[in-house]
C-alpha cells in the first residue's frame, strides 16, 4: 500500500516515475542490463546525462553561459566546495543565517578561512523570519553573498530574491524545480536532490561561467568546479541512477505544465495546509506569516502530550513521517512537487478528527 509519505527528504517521488523506473529496471534501453549496471562512459549512459542536463536546462531556463554539474557529496559537501572554488583564505564573504542550514554554511566557511559576515541574523526571532528587503547591507568586497531560500527544518522561505552586487549563492536543496526561478540572478545554484528532483546522492550545481577557474590549488578535483565541468561531470564516477531518475522526473515535471503548473499547484497545497492550521484554534504554525515555506509546513499541538498519539494515528491512516525536526518539535509536514492534492486534503481530514477527539 502506498502512504502518503510527509519526510522532509529522502522524499516521497511520483508513482508514475517510480513505476517507469520499475519496468525499465532489469533492462534499460534494450541492454539487457539495468541502468544501476551499465557504464558510465558508455555511449548510452553519456547521451542519458547529457539528455538530464538540457531537460533541466528547459525546465528552469537556464541561460547558456551557465554550467550545470552532477555532483556528489551533497550540498552539504558544497558548503566547502563553494569557498575552495571562489575564494581565498582571508577573503570577506556575507551571509543571511536564517536557521539551521545556513549555520552549517557558516561554520563551512569559516573552516575554510575566510572572514564571514553575517549581514542579516534572524536569531531575534527564533529563526521564524526572513530578513526584509533592504534591511542588510553588503560587505564592500565581500566575494559573494550566501542565503538559504528555504530553510527546511523550520520552515522559513524567501519571498523575493535579495538584491546585491556581488555574485548570489543560494542553497536550493528543497525548492528547486517546485516554481518557476530567473536563474540570472544568481551566480552559483546547488540542491541536493532528495527533495524534488530524485533519490539521495546526486546534487546539482548551475554555476554561471565567469566564476569557474578560480579554484584553490588544494581543491579536491571531484570539487573543483571547472575540472567537473570540462568533463561532463564524469572526472569520477556520476551517481547514475540519481542522474536517469533526474531526467525521469524533469519530463513528469514538463508532462504537468513545467514550472507554471508545478508553482500554482505547491501554493494551493500550501494555502489550504497553512489555512486549515489557522482556523482550527487547535493547531499553530510559528513562522512569519511573510516567511512561511511551500515546501516544508512546521505546526504545534496545543499540548507536547498530544504528539505521540496524534503520530500514531497518522501512521495508521496512512500519513508517515510527520514528526517534527528534534530542534523544532511538533510535527512538520514536507509537501514536495510529488504530494498531490489529495495527500495534503487527506492530512487536513485527519487533523480535523484528531481535533475533535483530543480538543
Amino acid at each position: 500500500m502506498r502512504v502518503y509519505n510527509f519526510s522532509a527528504g529522502p522524499a516521497m517521488l511520483p508513482v508514475d516515475v517510480l513505476e517507469l523506473a520499475k519496468a525499465e529496471l532489469t533492462d534499460w534501453r534494450s541492454s539487457g542490463m539495468s541502468v544501476l549496471e551499465v557504464s558510465h562512459r558508455g555511449k548510452d549512459f553519456v547521451a542519458c546525462a547529457a539528455e538530464a542536463e538540457e531537460l533541466l536546462r528547459q525546465v528552469m531556463g537556464i541561460p547558456a553561459d551557465y554550467r550545470v554539474l552532477f555532483l556528489q557529496g551533497g550540498a552539504s559537501g558544497q558548503f566547502d566546495a563553494i569557498p575552495l572554488n571562489l575564494t581565498a583564505p582571508g577573503d570577506t564573504v556575507d551571509f543571511f543565517n536564517t536557521g539551521s542550514w545556513s549555520k552549517k554554511a557558516i561554520a563551512a566557511s569559516k573552516r575554510q578561512g575566510l572572514k564571514v559576515n553575517v549581514i542579516a541574523d534572524e536569531a531575534a526571532g527564533n529563526y521564524t523570519t526572513t530578513p526584509a528587503p533592504g534591511s542588510f547591507a553588503a560587505t564592500p568586497g565581500a566575494k559573494y553573498l550566501h542565503y538559504t531560500p528555504n530553510e527546511t527544518i523550520g520552515g522559513v522561505e524567501f519571498g523575493y530574491i535579495p538584491e546585491v552586487e556581488a555574485p548570489l549563492v543560494a542553497d536550493f536543496s528543497s525548492t528547486i524545480i517546485s516554481r518557476p526561478l530567473d536563474v540570472s540572478k544568481y551566480g552559483v545554484i546547488y540542491a541536493g536532490a532528495q527533495k524534488n528532483m530524485g533519490p539521495a546522492g546526486l546534487v546539482v550545481v548551475i554555476v554561471k561561467d565567469e566564476l569557474l577557474g578560480n579554484a584553490r590549488p588544494d581543491t579536491p578535483s571531484v570539487w573543483d568546479w571547472k575540472a567537473m565541468a570540462e568533463a561532463d561531470s564524469m572526472l569520477n564516477t556520476p551517481p547514475t541512477f540519481g542522474v536517469y531518475l533526474l531526467g525521469l522526473i524533469l519530463k513528469w515535471v514538463l508532462d504537468r505544465g513545467g514550472l507554471e503548473a508545478m508553482g500554482a499547484a505547491n501554493k494551493a497545497k500550501a494555502d489550504a495546509l497553512y489555512a486549515a492550521i489557522d482556523g482550527s484554534g487547535f493547531y499553530t504554525n510559528p513562522v512569519a506569516k511573510d516567511s512561511r515555506s511551500w515546501m516544508n509546513v512546521p505546526f504545534v499541538l496545543p499540548d507536547a502530550a498530544l504528539d505521540a498519539p496524534f503520530l500514531a494515528g497518522a501512521t495508521a491512516a496512512g500519513l508517515t513521517n510527520l514528526k517534527g525536526h528534534r530542534s523544532v518539535g511538533g510535527m512538520r509536514a514536507s509537501i514536495y512537487n510529488a504530494m498531490p492534492m489529495e495527500g495534503v486534503q487527506a492530512l487536513i481530514g485527519y487533523m480535523a478528527d484528531f481535533q475533535k477527539n483530543h480538543g
